[in-house]
């Protein structure tokens, strides 16, 4: 048995004797942190199935399916069921000790807006280990900031033009291939959407600070942005609202205002990738990477393996002064006041208040109640509440002090952990991540998704049977601190330099099998 800290939760692991797909014995059963009053299957428990030490004295009262809950002691109707050492819910129901507890007898506790007080700061500041390596191979540009990918992208200002976008990245690719081939170009993409035409006030806003903070994106060796001509969302406003690019990197033009945008976009994606091809890889401190975290298809194990190891790669990182973005504000609801007990000061504190609060508000103006997650799939893998999600969810970001709040469309300004505003669907808020800046995206699932975005995406499985099943999408199985004798430093040491091998130039899933899109935060009125 050993016990691990993680963003304020004590992890208590149980082992039995066994074995994990023949290899070695695998944890049958989890306490998070000693205050819980439930208990997570590892395994699936039979009915009537003792449980292990120290838990021998309870038996399953019924099948549990793995990474669901099960009671350590009886539990009154009305009293809180705690996990990670906090509330989840309340019992809607006496629920025996043994007894699966789920959504037939768990619910929410969740409402509206909430006051809250700052009490100071509560993170230590992590220590950068001896023996990790202090550098990357990247992509240093003219302003300073340092690329993990040297990619040549084509942005458009509206959906109008997305084939045209699209066919000028398919026939660059072919017509450039000698040069691709020996060069350090890591290729050409086209990132489109559906928008930028009759959007207004905040949508409009959205749509070109996002697109804004893709142009200026230090992946992007070279951006061309190409417009129509007649769209709200105007070709030389985005450009205006994009100011730390390197203007000899940038080609723009309207299509309305040229004979031919694909021959146009041609001749001027040839221009763009000669002088990439001058660039190379040089060694880079740690301390230049973003790295974006994000959770998707979560299941009962993702706050336990996948979400905890993010977390300690988001300490690493925060200790080398690099910077780590987290988002999904609803995932936070239930579990906020984690991250304000380590608001570095009143004003990042009064921020993220603000922040929450408005979100909830949000779904209020929407008449939607603000605790409506998990979803489906989230729900069959073991997850119940919000609460409980969220207090998962929330592990991605370590414990190190929250520095920044910023919106959305935002891009991230500090060393340290900074909290982004953006929704829970996967692919809009790994797309705000990107246009804050992330060079590098570690994507936890329990579930599984081949979704992939401009930045490298790694995939993080939360259980060992996914990676198995999809290896076309896993780029790193988490289940693996689950094994018996598992150490889960070593284990996450492990982990953070096969990121930085990703960061120096190795492929993940999603760049193999050219799963890169994006997709924008729509919230108001379409003319």
């Amino acid at each position: 048995m050993s016990t691990e800290q993680q963003a304020g939760c004590s992890i208590r692991l149980t082992t039995t004797p066994g074995s994990a797909d023949g290899l070695e014995a695998q944890l049958q059963v989890l306490q998070v942190h000693p205050r819980d009053n439930v208990l997570v299957a590892l395994q699936p428990l039979p009915a009537g199935a003792a449980l292990p030490e120290p838990f021998a004295h309870l038996t399953a009262s019924q099948a549990i399916p793995a990474g669901h809950k099960v009671a350590l002691q009886a539990i009154a109707k009305g009293q809180p069921v705690i996990k990670y050492g906090f509330a989840i819910g309340a019992a809607s129901c006496a629920i025996q000790a043994g007894e699966q507890v789920h959504s037939h007898n768990l619910t929410t506790l969740l409402s509206g807006q909430q006051q809250y007080r700052y009490q100071g700061c509560e993170a230590r500041q992590p220590e950068y280990p001896a023996g990790l390596p202090t550098e990357f191979q990247g992509y240093r540009r003219a302003n300073g900031k340092v690329g993990t990918r040297n990619e040549l992208w084509i942005i458009n200002t509206v959906g109008c033009v997305n084939r045209a976008a699209s066919r000028i990245a398919e026939l660059a690719r072919k017509e450039f291939a000698d040069l691709l081939a020996q060069s350090s170009i890591d290729g050409i993409h086209a990132f489109t959407h559906p928008f930028g035409c009759s959007q207004l006030g905040d949508d409009l806003s959205n749509t070109r600070e996002l697109l804004a903070g893709l142009i200026q994106h230090p992946n992007a060796g070279a951006v061309l942005v190409l417009g129509l001509g007649c769209e709200n969302n105007q070709l030389a406003t985005l450009l205006k609202s994009s100011p730390d690019i390197d203007a000899s990197r940038i080609r723009a033009f309207n299509a309305q205002q040229v004979e031919d945008e694909i021959e146009q976009g041609l001749a001027a994606v040839g221009e763009l990738l000669q002088q990439m091809s001058q660039d190379q890889r040089t060694a880079c401190p740690v301390s230049e990477l973003v790295m974006g975290m994000k959770c998707g298809g979560s299941d009962g194990l993702s706050g336990l393996t996948a979400n905890a190891l993010v977390g300690r790669i988001a300490d690493l990182l925060a200790a080398a002064n690099g910077k780590v973005v987290l988002t999904e504000t609803p995932e936070m609801f239930g579990a906020e006041q984690v991250f304000m007990a380590r608001a570095s000061n009143q004003q990042v504190f009064d921020d993220l208040v603000q922040l929450v609060n408005d979100f909830k508000q949000y779904f209020i103006d929407n008449q939607q109640p603000v605790y409506e997650n998990p979803s489906p799939g989230n729900k069959e893998g073991g997850l119940t509440t919000l609460e409980e999600k969220s207090l998962g969810a929330i592990q991605k970001g370590g414990s190190a002090a929250v520095q920044q709040v910023i919106r959305y469309g935002k891009t991230v300004s500090k060393a340290g952990l900074t909290l982004l505003e953006g929704p829970g669907n996967d692919a809009v808020s790994s797309t705000a991540l990107t246009a804050a800046g992330a060079t590098l995206l570690l994507f936890t699932t329990g579930r599984g998704t081949p979704l992939g975005f401009p930045a490298p995406t790694v995939k993080i499985s939360s259980n060992s049977s996914l990676a198995a099943r999809k290896p076309q999408w896993i780029d790193f199985d988490a289940g693996g601190l689950l094994r018996q004798g598992q150490d889960a430093t070593e284990f996450s040491h492990a982990f953070f330099r096969y990121l930085l091998d990703v960061a120096s130039g190795r492929q993940t899933r999603n760049e193999v099998s050219d799963n890169r899109e994006i997709a924008i935060w729509k919230n108001g009125v379409t003319l």
